[in-house]
């Protein structure tokens, strides 16, 4: 399953993955991942929560964000979660390559059973329908 939570700056969506991940991590028997950009998030998530700065990997794109999930999964089994935070920040704000990410996410969610929750700065009248699908 891939979740997207999207909305203007100051919106709350980072407060609500907080709990998400959170909340996760409490009811998992498994491994939650939360990927950011920065390390804002470094006191409000519990520390069993496996956090990674994208800047610390050079992941600076939508594509290379792709591959650096996909070998998050390739390389641990037991991942049942995983949240990004400002995903279209760290997408370099390019909509239709944030688009083809959502996409191979979703396949990847499927063939692997891990849950995805994705936030991203973006007024509600710019969705697109790729988007939709995942709100």
């Amino acid at each position: 399953m891939v979740k997207l939570i999207i909305g203007v700056k100051g919106t709350g969506k980072t407060k609500t993955l907080i709990e998400m991940v959170n909340n996760a991590q409490a009811a998992t028997n498994g491994c939650v991942v939360c990927i950011e950009k920065g390390n804002k998030l470094r006191y409000d998530v519990n520390s069993q929560v496996r956090l990674i700065d994208t800047v610390e990997y050079l992941v600076a794109d939508a594509q290379s964000l792709f591959g650096f999930v996909a070998g998050i999964l390739a390389s641990n089994y037991d991942v049942t979660d995983i949240f990004i935070d400002s995903c279209l920040k760290i997408c370099n704000e390019d909509v239709a390559a944030f688009e083809k990410f959502l996409l191979e996410v979703e396949a990847l969610a499927l063939k692997n059973d891990v849950n995805f929750t994705i936030t991203s700065s973006l007024p509600v009248e710019n969705v697109t329908d790729i988007m939709k699908k995942f709100i």
